[in-house]
């Protein structure tokens, strides 16, 4: 039995690594560092790597496989020049931290997370941190940093003993950051808009709702004290690589509480923040983003745009949450992390001929990196992010790519 396991083991390693050579990231490759024969990866999204070998036997399928595909891509490992000079030997995990910022304390890049985590096979979920973990950062034979578990805080207790997931884990990122736009959505698809049940009219008809007004519903297939967020239909999103709509602005406007369900439905307006308009769709409040993203690259060569960024601002800071014009369809997940990078102006050539002409050709300038912006929701064809990093000036138009 053991035997046709391992077989079965190995099948699956091959179809994995042939899946991971044609569409894996370098940067991201987990693995042995392939002047290293024989190290081992440990893999699942947040990498591993021993300071001493372990045979290819005790590896999972899934382990084996990237660990064949980073000896066939030949991707380098990760060297001591991705430790930030500062960085801490060991560190206490506190309540209120993030992932991101945790790996910040580390690492010049956060997103090289996952190159230098040791997973401990023995947690059931080895990308959880806890508040009280103390993490130690140390240096394989190789040379390779390696940030580990150190010892785990209260909450963890026997891990080997653990029948469920923990609740309290730090999240990848703030949840404060994103809390409002999941709530009240800034951005709409086109499948949400086609299938969002609208505000039909208002009881004692009134032209326009606000706070304490019911309105009726048409399409809503909700039991009563369901709640809803109110979003006026706003303007299109254009995709700039093909002139093609791929989302529209949400404007919020109120939130509605189901009072009556049938053929038309009643509801109740609250925290209005303007005027709600016949018309209006009706969102569900989604609280199901979960905040603990495995940190992982995008599909090789991905290359998108910024569409537009909450809040109505001009120039984009940290933690502000952007739309951007790839989604499932392009290969994009919650917890690709992107490199984004100002764009180039175009300028003019300024030449003197004969007649003393100082105008020239046009030339792009080369894009600039200026920060760094991590998926946490997508679309068929949009994605949201939120920068969790900004080094200069980041504008809609500003180009988004591997790191």
């Amino acid at each position: 039995m053991v035997s046709i396991q391992l077989s079965q083991a190995r099948t699956i390693a091959g179809l994995i690594a042939l899946s991971v050579v044609l569409t894996g990231c370098g940067m991201f490759g987990h693995g042995r560092d392939s002047s290293t024969p024989g190290a081992p990866a440990r893999t699942g999204g947040i990498s591993s790597d021993s300071a001493q070998a372990s045979p290819q036997e005790d590896l999972t399928a899934t382990e084996a496989a990237i660990e064949t595909a980073r000896a066939q891509a030949g991707t380098p490992a990760p060297d001591a020049s991705i430790i930030r000079p500062d960085a801490p030997k060991s560190y206490t995990v506190k309540p209120g931290d993030t992932l991101w910022g945790v790996a910040s304390m580390f690492l010049k890049d956060a997103y090289l997370w996952p190159e230098v985590w040791i997973i401990n096979p023995q947690v059931k979920n080895p990308h959880l941190i806890y508040p009280g973990d103390t993490l130690a950062l140390a240096y394989g034979a190789n040379g390779r940093p390696q940030i580990s578990l150190q010892s785990g805080g209260a909450a963890r207790l026997n891990p080997r003993l653990r029948s469920s997931e923990l609740e309290g884990a730090i999240p990848t990122i703030p949840y404060s950051s994103i809390a409002a736009f999941l709530s009240k959505p800034a951005v709409l698809s086109k499948e949400q808009i086609r299938n969002a049940p609208q505000v039909l009219a208002f009881r004692e008809k009134h032209l326009v709702g606000g706070s304490g007004n019911e309105i009726y519903v048409k399409d809503l297939n909700a039991p009563v004290n369901s709640r809803y967020s109110v979003v006026h239909i706003g303007e299109a999103l254009v995709d700039p690589d093909d002139g093609d709509v791929v989302g529209y602005e949400g404007i919020y406007t109120a939130s509605a509480a189901v009072v009556r369900t049938d053929d038309i439905s009643k509801a109740v307006l609250s925290d209005s923040a303007r005027e709600t308009l016949a018309g209006d769709k009706l969102i569900a409040v989604d609280n199901q983003t979960p905040l603990n993203f495995v940190i992982s690259a995008p599909p090789a060569n991905l290359e998108g745009r910024i569409i537009s960024v909450m809040d109505g601002t001009f120039l984009i800071g940290q933690y502000q949450v952007v739309v951007i014009n790839r989604g499932t369809r392009d290969g994009v997940v919650p917890g690709n992390v992107m490199a984004v990078d100002q764009a180039g102006e175009v300028v003019t050539e300024r030449k003197t001929g004969y007649f003393g002409n100082p105008f020239g050709k046009k030339i792009q300038l080369p894009s600039e990196r200026a920060g760094t912006m991590l998926v946490f929701k997508t679309f068929d064809r949009i994605s949201y992010g939120l920068i969790v990093g900004a080094s200069s000036e980041i504008h809609v138009a500003d180009y988004v790519r591997n790191p």
